[in-house]
């Protein structure tokens, strides 16, 4: 009965964060960690370490869950247990920053306050102060396949766009200048709503799910092409 008790106690937990997850809540704050269970982030909402930013795989770099935190990180980066008090003071699997934070214990290899480069501003924190942001599907030279992912352009950086695997990602795996590019609409092709952005010899196809976001986002590029950095300009 114990056993199925923290089943369903383990189930619940995880329904929650899930439910939470989809509702916008935010994350446990700092001093909540240990005390209360997180809210997961969801396996398919990330393709990389949230902590150390590499990528995942199926055979040498599994996602586990910090049992404080919720985040999805690496085996390397949760090779750390601490007693957390929602878990009757049991010892969890926990992210290094988590491990840190909890025991007070100092791990040499810890990058705390590290400058962040270019790329490595999560998806989620520049998503949420962003001109525009959603899922777009870029296509290759071809035009016959591509790769689907999460673009933003940041308010605080207004010029670039940022391209995410997953909307969850902590670094971006690359980004294009705007200035100076044209925005090019294409007709509609097997129900694809197409357009282009054209610099030179340099051209970038883009698929949107929608007629009405393949407007914004153009729109959007076009004053960034333009260097225009404010929205009421």
């Amino acid at each position: 009965q114990d056993a199925i008790d923290r089943k369903e106690k383990r189930s619940e937990t995880f329904k929650t964060a899930v439910h939470g997850l989809e509702m916008g809540t935010p994350a446990l704050k700092t001093e909540k960690l240990g005390h209360r269970a997180p809210q997961w982030v969801r396996d398919n909402l990330v393709t990389m370490c949230m902590r150390c930013k590499e990528p995942f795989n199926a055979i040498m770099r599994r996602r586990h869950h910090c049992r404080a935190c919720g985040y999805v990180v690496c085996a390397r980066c949760s090779d750390y247990k601490a007693e957390l008090q929602y878990d009757g003071n049991r010892l969890n699997r926990v992210c290094q920053e988590c491990y840190v934070f909890l025991t007070g214990h100092v791990v040499l290899e810890d990058q705390e306050g590290k400058h962040k480069g270019i790329l490595e501003k999560g998806a989620a924190e520049v998503s949420d102060r962003s001109l525009l942001c959603s899922s777009l599907q870029l296509l290759d030279k071809n035009g016959k396949g591509g790769t689907r992912g999460w673009f933003v352009i940041p308010q605080d950086d207004p010029l670039v766009l940022y391209i995410y695997a997953a909307p969850q990602d902590v670094r971006a795996h690359t980004s294009i200048p705007l200035l100076g590019y044209r925005v090019r609409d294409l007709p509609q092709g097997d129900s694809r709503h197409l357009f282009q952005l054209v610099q030179s010899q340099q051209v970038y196809t883009f698929v949107a799910d929608t007629e009405e976001l393949k407007r914004r986002w153009m729109r959007a590029m076009a004053r960034s092409a333009m260097g225009i950095t404010h929205p009421e300009e």
